[in-house]
């Protein structure tokens, strides 16, 4: 049963392969879009910047902990086989710490989604190494680093672009009940992280909501904790930590939210018109 599951697989590949570059909240919202499309899913872990975002994304597969979004569920995939078996179950997606150069020997990759929303690493140039390649975010140029770039930026999210470049970072926090940079505590050092607090814990503003490499940080505001760096996790200088959100009975933390499905929604559309579709008896239903 499992050498079968493997051979269809990587042998005879009955539905699309996407691999998705990071496992932050919009790498998870293309992934659930992308599997509810019928496609089989992995993503692929990138540690820089940490996420946050845990209760609206995959990443916590990493650690083996129940990662489910929308209704699809993300498992943990040491190896190649893992990747394999995992895709051969309905409704999940591989995590992975496997890196892009590992993964490629699977098979011919069909889409390839840079999802990791970096603003100050370098952009590699995807084209060629997916029938289909789509970036994400800052710092992508269709025609040049990628074949298709989806707008990110909070006034034009889900454009797409099949020429030109992406808005540049501005470095303007998406605003929230109101608020926006202040509701995030960033890191103004390097170290380990470590707090008791979860997802979706009630904070009132001064309260500590961990120790970055022995100091306390504290809130900045009241509201839900809706994103904070897992504990345990090593933090670099000037990224975000942690996310309060202060709408009140309003607050979310679980789920993709309006502008992650629209990124998702955007990103399925370029690969629609890319891909023809092979979609097997038991691909997932949306």
């Amino acid at each position: 049963m499992r050498d079968g599951t493997i051979f269809r697989l990587f042998a005879q590949p009955s539905r699309p392969l996407a691999i998705v570059l990071g496992t932050n909240e919009i790498a998870s919202a293309v992934a659930v879009r992308l599997a509810w499309d019928g496609y089989f899913v992995v993503l692929s872990h990138d540690p820089h910047p940490p996420v946050i975002r845990r209760g609206m994304a995959f990443h916590d597969a990493l650690y083996d902990d129940m990662a489910k979004v929308d209704g699809i569920e993300g498992r943990r995939a040491e190896s190649l086989l893992d990747i394999a078996v995992l895709l051969g179950q309905p409704g999940c997606v591989a995590v992975t710490p496997l890196q892009l150069t590992e993964l490629m020997a699977m098979r011919a990759l069909d889409a390839l989604i840079d999802a990791r929303m970096q603003k100050y690493q370098a952009t590699p140039d995807l084209r060629r190494i997916a029938r289909a390649t789509v970036g994400l975010g800052p710092s992508f140029v269709a025609g040049v680093n990628c074949d298709v770039a989806v707008e990110t930026h909070p006034q034009a999210t889900g454009s797409l672009l099949s020429a030109g470049a992406t808005r540049a970072a501005d470095h303007v926090a998406r605003r929230l009940g109101g608020a926006g940079a202040e509701r995030f505590i960033y890191s103004d050092r390097s170290g380990p992280w470590r707090t008791p607090l979860d997802i979706g814990a009630r904070i009132f503003k001064g309260y500590v909501i961990g120790h970055l490499d022995g100091m306390p940080m504290r809130a900045p505001m009241d509201g839900f904790l809706r994103g904070v760096a897992r504990d345990g996790a090593e933090i670099p200088y000037g990224v975000k930590i942690a996310e309060l959100d202060p709408r009140g009975r309003s607050a979310e933390w679980t789920g993709t939210d309006e502008r992650g499905r629209a990124i998702a929604d955007a990103t399925a559309g370029a690969l629609r018109s890319r891909i023809a579709p092979r979609l097997s008896s038991n691909a997932i239903a949306e």
